[in-house]
């Protein structure tokens, strides 16, 4: 069907701001020519895309269709527009990271000031998601790479991974539990304590379910957060037992001790991970190459 990309262009803000005149705004064109665009995009694909009312737009099922593959598609344009103005150079351009917030704040930052040293023109925008989310993003189009926890089951056989580093997941508590310093704990005797873990949709969690699975125990956490740090001041205080990287615990912390289990958890690694099937900017390139420098 030979449909004017200007149309779906109309269309793709309007959904995205599910507001005609906001789209008008973006675009630098009038309200009525943004009504008229879609008007005609509508009656070419013999289907109404938004229901209009008084008071808002919204959507429907066809344009929720249509959206959803016009938004990686826009976002592949502007990333090819990005890679053309950077002209092969590292002199501009934008890095778009995806990573969770504990990745970022415990691994990524010094990577970050270094890039930035070396790369002061280019822009750069992390996007703080859990590691199966940040799959998603790459999905989409909407980063360039994600640091993430591997294993991770939000990665497909259509993202490229490259370990970076080992990492081991621990149990840790506060002092109200100190009567299990120096013991060696099973699963088992965990299990029947009040577990702090994170929300059901990261990887982190995935994990810790599996690990529990796999010898044949059920885990029902005591309190999900969306924080390693919450989750490990809350340890701190004694509402239960948290089970969070080792690489998120500060050295020293004397309100937090690790515990010694009989069974051992096996390591996971941080990865870097990109869209085999989608262009990778020379920033992202260069980044990438950084994380991988740790193993040489």
């Amino acid at each position: 069907m030979d449909i004017n990309y200007e149309l779906y262009k109309v269309f793709y803000y309007v959904a995205k701001t599910l507001s005609f005149s906001e789209a008008s705004r973006q675009l630098f064109i009038s309200q009525s020519a943004v009504s008229q665009s879609v008007k005609v995009l509508e009656k070419k694909l013999c289907q109404p895309l938004f229901v209009r009312s008084t008071k808002r737009v919204q959507l429907t099922p066809a344009g929720e269709i249509l959206f959803k593959h016009m938004e990686p598609a826009m976002n592949l344009i502007r990333q090819g527009e990005n890679q053309l103005l950077e002209a092969n150079t590292l002199g501009g351009g934008q890095l778009r990271i995806g990573a969770s917030d504990t990745i970022c704040r415990y691994y990524l930052v010094s990577y970050l000031k270094e890039f930035h040293r070396k790369y002061p023109k280019i822009h750069i925008k992390v996007t703080n998601q859990t590691s199966i989310a940040c799959a998603g993003l790459l999905d989409s189009g909407q980063v360039d790479c994600c640091v993430t926890n591997y294993p991770n089951s939000g990665l497909s056989n259509t993202h490229m991974i490259q370990r970076i580093r080992e990492f081991h997941d621990v149990f840790v508590a506060g002092e109200e539990y100190a009567y299990l310093k120096g013991r060696k704990l099973c699963l088992k005797e965990l299990q029947a304590l009040p577990i702090l873990m994170l929300d059901r949709k990261s990887a982190t969690t995935e994990y810790l379910h599996s690990l529990f699975q796999r010898h044949q125990l059920e885990l029902a956490p005591e309190i999900e957060l969306g924080s390693n740090d919450v989750l490990m001041d809350l340890a701190r205080i004694g509402l239960g037992i948290g089970f969070v990287p080792d690489y998120c615990i500060p050295e020293p912390d004397s309100g937090l001790f690790v515990l010694d289990l009989e069974e051992p958890v096996p390591a996971r690694c941080l990865a870097v991970a990109y869209h085999g099937n989608l262009p990778v900017s020379q920033a992202a390139r260069r980044f990438m190459e950084m994380l991988l420098e740790e193993r040489r």
